[in-house]
């Protein structure tokens, strides 16, 4: 996700946090010169005896003159200490925790153009290794001698899913230039729980979820391909409910019906638990229809953000028109990105974490996760939570839980969230995608770095934050829930945001007042 930032005007720039307040002009501190300093003294002294520490931090234009590089370090980090605590973010699949040798590696990677080939080519060919271990891992054929697979790394599983999808279109179009038939209106068909494929202009045909049913039917599904369709998409673990969409379903009614529709599969979240919790289960590249996958490296692959995987059957399903063959670098070399220059470093770490770890410790890891999840689903439902998500492995290890409305509560889920916010948790709720009749739903999601011991603390929370809110009448809950909200969350607090691009009405977000889930 990418933040647009508003850039403030000049009466905003100069406003001050209190109103009344008088901004201290720049100049040094009256009475320096009786305590015998010069300003060039300052430089000198400690961080927070300069004169840096007693003005603001330059935010909205560059500073006119340097700053030493001790105090420059100091300010900022003292600025990056009111983040959160990733531990206690419940929300977010991305990795918070890697080993201190990954750590090193990368760090030492810094400075590597990671396309660039002829600078670095034992960082490229480690990414070519990578791509070989994931593709295999995904099935991808590999006995026709003249029909190799074919992948990429990219900044995430975003930037992959659009590979994917761009590369779907590209192929329909060229089939419909052939056959002498309009080529403009192409559409993808998939879940109305996912985000967004706007950006290619393709329509967007959701298969809707409903109050029980928190994927997509695999028959009504396919009931929407028409000739204008590029492709399928498949989700191998729902943001919401961590849930596996029935890929080979989907798959055989195509083989079934005999229609000529590629699958993707959004394996951004499941890719790296699914072949290891679950490898007896059919998702991935022996599927026929399936012809190309994506994966996050920085959610369950283990790896700092942003590193990303898209893979696909064969080079048939890559049109040639999209592919840049460039060598302005020094030497010939093949690229699909929406991102050409990009750091070594986090391809580095998912090469480090798959040596490192092999099949059996990206195993434990996720059976060790599964548990967990399963212990914190059972501890919620003794608090009279309803579980929505799967358990036991037939999902992506998170528990996803809403009030049960027969309970009668005074209080909804945001409420609730609300609440654990106060104690440092972020635990989200969501509105759940249309056709749901507004269900609301919290989440949690189980990453490497949960222990069980965090989440009998978790628990407790819980439990102290049902009491609290169970206290309150309903007035109280609604005003409390408003003054967390302004006051205590951030996005709550936020003013980044362009107000030209409030209020709008394309999103299913927009239209239906669905959340997207954190991802």
């Amino acid at each position: 996700m990418v933040h647009l930032a508003s850039i403030p005007n000049d009466e905003a720039k100069d406003s001050m946090p209190v109103k009344g307040m008088v901004k201290k002009d720049e100049v040094p501190h009256k009475g320096l010169e009786r305590m015998g300093l010069e300003e060039s003294d300052l430089f000198t002294t400690s961080v927070y005896g300069s004169r840096f520490a007693g003005r603001d931090l330059p935010k909205y234009e560059m500073p006119d003159t340097e700053m030493p590089k001790e105090i420059a370090y100091r300010m900022i980090k003292d600025d990056l200490s009111l983040d959160g605590n990733p531990m206690l973010n419940l929300a977010s699949f991305v990795t918070t925790y890697m080993e201190e040798e990954a750590e090193k590696l990368m760090t030492e990677a810094f400075s590597k153009n990671f396309i660039d080939y002829e600078e670095y080519p034992q960082s490229a060919d480690i990414q070519n290794r990578c791509v070989s271990m994931i593709g295999r891992l995904f099935n991808a054929p590999t006995h026709e001698e003249d029909h190799n697979a074919v992948g990429t790394s990219c900044i995430g599983s975003s930037e992959a899913i659009m590979l994917g999808t761009l590369s779907m279109k590209k192929k329909w179009q060229n089939k419909r230039k052939a056959e002498g038939k309009p080529y403009d209106k192409p559409n993808i068909i998939m879940s109305s729980a996912v985000q967004a494929a706007r950006y290619f202009e393709v329509e967007e045909k959701y298969v809707f979820c409903t109050e029980d049913r928190y994927v997509i039917d695999p028959k009504e599904t396919v009931d929407l391909v028409d000739e204008n369709t590029i492709g399928i998409c498949v989700i191998l673990g729902t943001t919401y409910t961590g849930e596996y969409e029935d890929a080979k379903a989907v798959n055989d009614l195509l083989v079934e019906r005999g229609i000529d529709c590629p699958i993707h599969i959004d394996a951004a979240s499941g890719g790296f638990v699914a072949p290891f919790v679950c490898p007896e289960l059919e998702w991935d590249f022996r599927l026929e229809k399936v012809v190309s996958i994506n994966v996050s490296g920085h959610k369950y692959g283990l790896v700092y953000p942003g590193v990303g995987w898209v893979v696909w059957r064969s080079p048939e399903y890559l049109p040639k028109e999209l592919v840049f063959n460039i060598n302005y670098l020094g030497a010939d070399q093949a690229s699909f990105t929406l991102n050409f220059s990009k750091g070594a470093s986090q391809v580095i770490g998912q090469y480090y974490q798959m040596i490192r770890l092999g099949k059996r410790g990206y195993r434990a890891i996720m059976l060790n996760l599964t548990h967990t999840a399963d212990y914190l689903a059972d501890s919620l439902a003794k608090l009279g939570f309803i579980i929505m998500s799967q358990g036991g492995g037939k999902g992506l290890p998170l528990v996803a839980f809403r009030l049960n409305p027969k309970d009668g509560k005074l209080y909804d889920e945001f409420a609730i969230a609300h609440q654990l916010r106060e104690r440092g948790w972020v635990v989200p709720a969501y509105t759940m995608a249309p056709h749901t009749d507004k269900l609301k739903l919290m989440r949690v999601v189980v990453r490497e770095d949960f222990s069980q011991s965090r989440c009998d603390s978790l628990v407790c929370d819980f439990a102290i934050a049902l009491k609290t809110l169970d206290d309150m009448d309903k007035h109280t809950v609604a005003a409390h829930a408003k003054h967390v909200k302004q006051h205590v969350t951030n996005s709550g607090k936020s003013t980044h945001n362009h107000p030209h691009y409030a209020d709008e009405d394309h999103s299913l977000q927009g239209q239906t007042g669905k959340t997207h889930a954190v991802c």
